[in-house]
């Protein structure tokens, strides 16, 4: 089959802010929504005003990780699913190879890209630095088995999202969250009153509170 088919995310640009990797406190990965890009991400990550953290964000081919709703029926999403998986799969073992064990290591998604993170997260758990979910969940259709093996170790998880996002039911939120919690992580679940599908100052200051803390 042809790789860019198979594969459409292999060999995709990951954009760099902040120290080298092997220069930095953290590893700060971002994982950027439908349609948006790695530079928004890295737009993002300078209202956290952290100055030791070496942030990855990678692109998405065509700026869509995966074409259909995550709570579409997972084998519709691939190949690209698995593609996007493993590219960011690649960065945290590239970070590995720079000395950053995961436990230095922090996911972090908005949107379509938090759903990624945090699936990357649960088919990998171990000792994150950090697991962040902005507006995002685990993904496939309702009644997906959730049968992830591992142990997050009491990673610290922040799940935050609107009581009325178009795009994130609320239930697969509270999901998630028990899927972490089951998974030993400490997770810190907001829901915000009709906030709509975005960021706000207070995810964005618990998003601070976790880099400087780790």
């Amino acid at each position: 089959m042809d790789k860019a088919i198979d594969d459409p995310h292999a060999g995709q640009p990951v954009l760099q802010r902040g120290p080298s990797i092997r220069d930095a406190r953290l590893v700060a990965i971002l994982v950027h929504g439908r349609g948006s890009s790695a530079d928004d991400l890295l737009g993002l990550a300078r209202e956290f005003g952290t100055t030791d953290v070496c942030y990855l964000a990678p692109e998405a081919a065509n700026h869509t990780w995966y074409p259909y709703p995550f709570i579409a029926p997972i084998e519709r999403n691939e190949p690209y699913l698995s593609s996007a998986l493993r590219l960011v799969d690649h960065i945290v073992e590239h970070a590995g190879g720079e000395g950053v064990a995961p436990d230095r290591v922090v996911l972090l998604g908005f949107s379509q890209g938090a759903c990624l993170a945090l699936e990357y997260a649960a088919r990998h758990a171990r000792r994150y630095a950090g697991v962040v979910g902005l507006s995002g969940g685990v993904i496939g259709p309702p009644g997906t088995p959730r049968d992830y093996e591992g142990s997050f170790d009491g990673t610290p998880v922040f799940l935050g999202c609107s009581d009325i996002d178009a795009h994130i039911p609320l239930e697969r939120v509270h999901e998630s969250a028990d899927v972490f919690r089951r998974m030993n992580a400490a997770v810190d679940e907001r829901i915000y009153p009709r906030m709509g599908h975005t960021v706000n100052g207070d995810e964005i200051a618990a998003v601070t509170a976790m880099l400087t803390a780790t």
